[in-house]
């Protein structure tokens, strides 16, 4: 299998930044010496409510993504996503693990960027780049509510999630491309008085 250049590229700076951050880790200017995890703060019922759906909404969006392309046997496009996966994973952590920004809430330094934000922008732009507008429009209305909600959940900062949206999104532009269109494919939100998620569906 060959690997792509930029996964190379990837791999050695994300392992130059590991070695000096071991290094260095003594003295890093973001963590004084009197480090202590802050109090979090109480969340309202509505902010709570919205913090769990955009959990659901985060892992139910690559998940549905996940099994539409295993229903098609697009392997090609299984093996961009797993790039693409490892990339945006790997670039949001070492953020999260190097700038500790102070999320709202104040539960834990890992505001930024937003995680949610980049695995459900990377989802959706993998669909529209892999399978077009049709099946990427939907996944980018739901890649957006979840961006919006850990906002309102108080979870990140805006930017957080307009950084991690630009991560998720340049991720799977690079390791992504066209499938040719050989099958009907969408991914799109359900909702009923049970429960709330995605729909994978195919025709062939």
């Amino acid at each position: 299998m060959k690997i792509p250049h930029q996964l190379i590229y990837i791999v050695i700076a994300v392992s130059a930044f590991l070695n000096s951050a071991g290094v260095s880790a003594q003295q890093s200017i973001y963590v004084p010496d009197n480090y202590m995890e802050p109090a979090a703060l109480e969340r309202t019922s509505f902010q709570k409510g919205i913090g769990v759906s955009t959990d659901v909404t985060a892992l139910a969006l690559p998940v549905a993504t996940l099994a539409g392309v295993i229903i098609a046997g697009d392997w090609e496009g299984l093996k961009q996503g797993a790039f693409t996966a490892a990339a945006v994973g790997g670039a949001t952590l070492i953020l999260k693990y190097s700038v500790r920004e102070l999320r709202p809430d104040r539960s834990n330094y890992h505001s930024f960027p937003s995680m949610h934000s980049s695995v459900a922008f990377a989802s959706a732009a993998f669909l529209q780049r892999r399978y077009g507008w049709k099946f990427g429009a939907p996944a980018y209305a739901v890649a957006t509510y979840t961006a919006v909600g850990r906002v309102l959940a108080k979870k990140h900062h805006w930017w957080d999630c307009v950084a991690g949206a630009a991560i998720g999104a340049a991720g799977a532009y690079i390791f992504t491309t066209p499938w040719a269109k050989k099958h009907e494919f969408s991914v799109l939100p359900a909702a009923s008085e049970e429960y709330v998620g995605l729909e994978a569906t195919i025709s062939f």
